[in-house]
């Protein structure tokens, strides 16, 4: 559909009249003073005089403390002081009652001691501001290990304080993005005392309008505020259990099979207290009947007797049919279908009937993860088992893990392997001879998660396939077949062709299997403020932890994913801090994060655990996006939009309702531009197609790489363009050896392994042992190494007093070793995080050729880009506020790599500042047109710019360059640079379309913004983009486009300067365009 604008079609309203189409609730919406003042109030029964006496007292303690920064507001504290104002006690239940009347303004719940904190105990290096005064200090004692949900059920406080936001002056001329929290002013506190009374009074007579005749309002709060009595963790999941109560939150979570429905549950979230429209977008897929075939010919009885006995399969699916009689013609086949739609089956039974055949026959079943070759390895093997005469097919797995003691054996005996295109590329293809027998008898090559492949590690695996197709031939076996699943993608049969080479290709996308009802809901955090949307909206991952316990809670088994590692582990701590506070250890120990870095161990163990139906949440990144069998999923919550784009949306979303109950996907937007635009145009989450997945064949760098590589596996010839293409020739001419009879070998630099040359995934990272030493020097203490990090993400995540965070539980570092690459860590509560402070500099260094821009006097070049990271130091974080400020002295993170890049023209520059518009907001979003149509724009990255260093305070001393600039990652080698700079001019010209005829207001993920943007797109100018754009290209610009363009960014300093001229190796003359 077309773009028409970003703006909210309209905000969700606070509904004014809930309580009458309601049951009788004890606290409704907020109603505004206007319509509370224009209605007769009730009189109020004398116990609501009296408690309006306590609660004035109690609101006069809190707002002191307050207006007190930093003061822990514990209940005993507050409790002493309003009883010295009442000359009464203060009961546990009166306050209970003032938390059902105002369920959104009181916290009163038992917090970690540890979250009072803002220093941990362990002295932080020298080097680092004088502290802040903390209220709270205190010795943290029996901290436990990293044990999976490990609970520190007696360190906990009863907390009491009102949440409404108090303002107070803003601290100035701090430079920093973020202030310190606000002290109130001694008028401030008056304020903020009188509007809370009101809300009281207003929710006092709320209570007495909708309370029934026949019912006493006293009975009805008393009744209510019951719930409201916090549970002490040190109680133990005993007490949550015997204190249930029918309507109490803390009732026992239902089975499985007879938890409510999606329908139901839905409909409960939108009569809660809390829900106030945040649903902007809800759609329902309706149940589907599955559909069956009949094979021709159909399977043996053994075969038949398999299939029942292991999978309870009596009949195939319309597509499962289609498949499996396209390989018993001989046919290649693609599958492209929805998660759980069985589709393993394809080319499960196509093996045991080559095998019931001929014995000797093998396959190899080729996975993109471990965890999924684990898993798919075991249901085949009890697939066997259940096959009359196949029981003794030897089933092994071969990849990095394999031992090598192990490997001859594997290659000897087994008839299947499970194993990945490293390994093929790395170990079986150079050892072909070793081999030989498996690729004689190979009748099937299984290609799972085919949509994993694409960019330059699809590049990569398209010339292994080739490699692999080339020696089965040269051994004598041209009759292997090849089968490939994938999600649903656009243009499945040409993506295989792309990857394996061949032509023959049948195309499977009818979906026959069953699928049960899936409710999917955008989910749009409120505003703050209805009134000052300037405020912002809520915070994202609170309100999806939220729905995750809500769900949790009536039985539902949720996974929460996130986009990155620390999203994951902040959503872990935050569920640990909001069920512990509930009283909810219950659910909380069948909670588990599930990300990358774990160890395989842990990997493994959550996997059974989740398989097992023991756990009922789980918190991921996209590790589990694949088709890994984690059993029985009910719901799915994205927190923001995925990284990769619309496949990933789908194939999260696709995670739930994998065995045809009924399921729910909620997208839970963020504040990002690319979120909100989703939330305004919803329907494209569904029907806008996804992109293309591009494998570059063409690429000299990666083809020359597998020419090295499988002429030393056997000499190449002329003939072998079949296989490789017609760039063959002039590589082999030029990069390799050619002896007297024509073949060519591999040049002498990349003997006597070529392959260890070739990485098709890019150099590996060094890593860091991230260590728990909390244990160690107590009785049967020891260190425990929690994870590994790698580099690029150890240095901004384990520098020296930084929280580390392992499945919610927070850890110190204490000490890190560059030298062994070794953290060490102590187990440490603390309610902070930390933000590394750092910047990193993408430079152009060295000129290796420059490149005219059609009709334009300007030039586009390309070269050597050097990558510097440095971290200064680190900000401690408490919700979204900064309570201390660290300097840090790490080493400095040099890389070199490969570029292109365009300069700004002086002109364009000076017509930005003329026009008010920032130069640092059009160069980003400028870079972001350009990789937006540029189809390897996966596999190349930008310098995005940082809005805490753009619309800092103060000046910043770090000025960059006016110039769009685009690298390949460190390691990684796939001449995706060179291919941008080859085709600036098609892609500028492109990028200058999209962005000129694009609809939208402010910019979009078709134009200016990026889903994979680090830092959210929020330093953005889609105006600014159109005039750098046609600047490059030499365009008139329109006056009238920039009257457009709002000045009022009052007090943003500019941090951009001209570009200077980059050293030009010798030799270099400019090509044409």
């Amino acid at each position: 559909m077309p773009y028409t604008s970003r703006k909210r079609k309209g905000s969700p309203t606070q509904g004014s009249d809930t309580a009458g189409s309601k049951k009788p609730r004890v606290s409704g919406r907020k109603k505004s003073k206007k319509a509370v003042s224009s209605e007769a109030a009730p009189v109020w029964p004398e116990y609501f005089n009296e408690l309006y006496k306590v609660f004035k007292a109690l609101n006069t303690v809190l707002a002191f403390c307050s207006s007190r920064k930093n003061f822990a507001i514990t209940f005993p504290v507050v409790r002493s002081s309003v009883e010295a104002l009442l000359h009464a006690p203060l009961e546990l239940e009166k306050v209970a009652e003032f938390k059902a009347l105002l369920p959104e303004i009181v916290k009163f719940a038992y917090t970690p001691r540890a979250e009072l904190r803002i220093h941990s105990d362990q002295h932080i290096g020298a080097g680092r501001r004088e502290r802040s005064p903390d209220y709270a200090a205190f010795q943290t004692t029996g901290s436990s290990s990293s044990r999976v949900n490990d609970v520190d059920e007696n360190e906990h406080v009863l907390v009491l304080d009102f949440l409404d936001n108090s303002r107070g002056k803003k601290n100035t001329g701090t430079g920093l993005a973020y202030a310190l929290p606000p002290a109130l002013t001694p008028a401030a506190t008056k304020k903020l005392v009188e509007r809370r009374n009101e809300r009281f009074v207003e929710a006092v007579n709320e209570l007495l309008s909708a309370t029934p005749v026949d019912d006493d309002p006293v009975i009805l709060l008393q009744a209510a505020a019951r719930d409201h009595i916090p549970a002490h963790p040190g109680f133990g999941r005993s007490r949550v259990v015997a204190s249930q109560d029918t309507k109490g939150k803390n009732k026992a979570v239902p089975e499985p099979d007879s938890r409510p429905s999606i329908e139901d549950v839905i409909e409960e979230i939108e009569r809660q207290e809390w829900y106030t429209e945040q649903i902007a977008h809800r759609r329902i897929a309706d149940a589907k009947h599955g559909q069956t075939g009949t094979l021709d010919p159909p399977l043996s009885e053994a075969i038949s007797q398999a299939l029942r006995d292991s999978r309870k399969i009596t009949s195939l699916y319309t597509h499962q049919v289609a498949a499996i009689n396209a390989l018993g013609q001989g046919k290649n086949v693609i599958v492209s279908t929805s998660t759980a739609s069985g589709k393993s089956v394809i080319y499960q039974v196509p093996l045991l009937q080559f095998l019931e055949t001929d014995p000797h026959s093998t396959a190899i079943f080729i996975y993109p993860t471990k965890a999924l070759a684990q898993d798919q390895r075991a249901a085949l093997e009890q697939l066997l088992y259940a096959c009359p005469g196949l029981e003794h097919i030897k089933v092994s797995t071969y990849d990095g893990d394999t031992p090598q003691d192990l490997r001859a054996g594997i290659r000897e005996n087994a008839s299947v392997i499970f194993t990945n295109f490293d390994m093929i590329h790395a170990s079986i293809l150079p050892h072909e001879d070793s081999w030989r027998r498996f690729l004689k008898n190979l009748k099937i090559v299984a290609v799972d998660e085919l949509h994993y492949y694409h960019g330059i590690f699809g590049s990569h695996v398209a010339q292994v396939v080739r490699r692999l197709r080339r020696v089965c031939a040269a051994v004598g076996n041209r009759r292997a077949r090849f089968v490939s699943c994938s999600a649903t993608i656009t243009k499945p049969g040409e993506h295989m062709k792309n990857i394996f080479g061949i032509d023959d290709v049948v195309e499977i996308t009818e979906d026959g299997a069953p699928s049960g009802r899936k409710d999917f809901l955008v989910w749009n955090p409120p505003l703050k403020d209805p009134m000052d949307p300037t405020l912002g909206r809520l915070n994202s991952m609170t309100e999806a932890t939220k729905l995750m316990r809500f769900l949790m809670a009536r039985g539902v088994r949720v996974i929460l994913f996130c986009k990155i590692r620390k999203s994951c582990e902040l959503a872990m701590k935050t569920l640990r801090q909001e069920l512990t506070a509930d009283g909810r250890l219950d659910i909380l120990e069948r909670v588990m994060s599930y990300r990358g870095g774990y160890s395989q161990e842990d990997r493994r163990k959550i996997e059974r655990e989740a398989f097992s139906g023991n756990l009922l949440g789980i918190v991921a990144t996209n590790a589990l996006e694949l088709g890994v069998d984690i059993g029985v999923l009910d719901a799915v919550i994205m927190l923001g939009f995925p990284i990769g784009g619309l496949a990933s949306f789908r194939q999260q979303a696709g995670r739930a309702g994998r065995r045809a109950r009924d399921a729910l996907a909620v997208f839970v937007a963020d504040a990002l531009p690319v979120d909100q635009h989703f939330v305004n145009y919803p329907e494209e989450l569904f029907e806008r197609a996804t992109n293309d997945l591009i494998v570059d064949l063409d690429s000299k760098v990666i083809l020359e790489a597998h020419l090295q590589c499988a002429a030393h596996e056997m000499p190449l010839m002329h003939e072998d363009e079949a296989y490789f293409g017609p760039l063959m020739k002039e590589i082999c001419e030029t990069r390799l050896v050619k002896d007297k009879e024509g073949w060519y070998h591999t040049h002498p630099k990349y003997l006597p392994y070529p392959s260890r040359h070739v990485s098709i995934r890019g150099i590996e990272e060094e890593k860091y042992s991230v260590v728990d030493i909390t244990r160690v020097g107590k009785p049967g203490g020891s260190a425990t190494i929690l994870e590994e990090v790698e580099l690029s993400r150890a240095l901004f995540e384990i520098y020296e007093g930084a929280v580390f965070i392992h499945q919610g539980l927070t850890f110190l570092v204490q000490e890190v070793s560059h030298d062994t690459k070794m953290a060490k860590l102590v187990r440490s509560d603390v309610n902070w995080i930390t933000e590394p402070r750092d910047f990193t500099n993408v430079d152009a260094m060295q000129t290796y050729r420059i490149r005219e821009i059609k009709d334009s006097p300007h030039r586009a070049f390309y070269g050597r880009v050097e990558l510097l990271t440095v971290v200064y130091g680190y900000f401690k974080i408490r919700n979204k506020a900064i309570i201390d400020a660290v300097d840090l002295d790490t080493p400095p993170w040099q890389r070199e790599t490969t570029g292109m890049w365009l300069d700004v023209p002086k002109s364009a520059l000076e017509l930005l500042r003329a026009s008010g518009m920032n130069p640092a907001e059009a160069i980003h979003s400028a870079q972001h047109a350009f990789l937006n149509r540029f189809a390897l724009a996966v596999d190349l990255r930008t310098e995005c710019k940082v809005p805490e260093k753009e619309y800092k305070a103060a000046a910043s001393q770090r000025k960059r360059p006016a110039r769009l600039i685009f690298y390949e990652p460190s390691g990684k080698t796939g001449g995706v640079a060179v291919k941008a700079f080859d085709h600036v001019n098609d892609i500028l010209r492109d990028a200058h379309d999209r962005v000129e005829s694009c609809e939208c207001e402010e910019g979009c993920a078709e134009c200016v913004d990026s889903p994979s943007c680090k830092e959210g797109n929020v330093v953005a100018s889609k105006a600014g983009a159109l005039v750098v754009l046609k600047a490059l290209l030499g365009r008139p610009i329109d006056v009238d486009l920039l009257q457009h363009e709002p000045t009022d960014e009052v007090g943003i300093f500019d941090t951009v300067v001209e570009a200077t001229s980059v050293r030009t190796a010798e030799g270099v003359e400019v090509e044409s365009a």
